[in-house]
């Protein structure tokens, strides 16, 4: 197509989706068109998410020809879609954080959730257990189990990883009750429903958040039967 353009001297644009500035097959992934290989292969325009893969704040960007851009810069829409200085400030923090080629990939969640090995999720998924069923007693059933982790249905449909999760029932309260008090929670805790069971996946969990998560099912606990 990038051929066929410049024969014909039309502007090819590019839209890849997620905006992935690295490779994610090294972490079982299916490879997902990379910026920089839209961009080495000579499309004039190229369009990507500053979320989802890329890991920034929610944002559409728009990388190409000088003159181009400069002529998307004019159209009247501009001024309604653009972001603001905040989101700009987020999506250069986001994009410094990949010139540390090696240190990126602890550094930025959505990578780091990603390259979270088996292993290391199950360590913190039989902690995570353990340190709410202390607070909670008998009236929870706390188990760890095999699971996946979806990336997105925006930005790898249908790719998951292995995980483990800590899955969660209580007498008298149903995983909807219980999913509803975690989000009203303050800081609120999103979970997910399967198997009549409310699911916690550590991947996605960081290691300083599970104080949180306990103090929140610690003031659960008295409210169930």
């Amino acid at each position: 197509l990038m051929s066929l353009g410049r024969e014909r001297g039309i502007p090819v644009a590019y839209d890849i989706g997620s905006g992935a500035l690295r490779d994610l097959a090294a972490f079982g992934l299916a490879s997902e068109p990379l910026v920089m290989h839209s961009v080495a292969a000579g499309a004039d325009l190229t369009t990507f998410s500053g979320d989802k893969l890329l890991g920034g704040p929610q944002a559409g960007i728009i990388l190409g020809k000088e003159k181009l851009v400069g002529r998307l810069k004019k159209h009247p829409l501009t001024r309604a879609l653009r972001v603001g200085k905040l989101t700009l400030a987020a999506l250069e923090a986001t994009l410094r954080l990949y010139w540390d080629d090696e240190g990126v990939t602890q550094r930025l969640p959505v990578l780091r959730m990603i390259a979270l090995p088996l292993v290391e999720v199950a360590l913190r998924a039989e902690l995570l257990a353990r340190q709410i069923q202390a607070v909670v007693g008998p009236r929870f059933t706390l188990a760890v189990q095999d699971d996946v982790s979806t990336v997105g249905g925006g930005s790898l449909p249908g790719e998951v990883l292995p995980t483990k999760v800590v899955s969660v029932s209580a007498n008298g309260l149903s995983p909807d009750d219980l999913a509803t008090r975690l989000r009203t929670n303050h800081p609120p805790i999103f979970g997910r429903i399967a198997d009549d069971k409310l699911l916690l996946d550590p991947r996605t969990i960081a290691e300083s958040q599970s104080e949180a998560i306990v103090a929140a099912f610690q003031r659960m606990a008295p409210q169930s039967p």
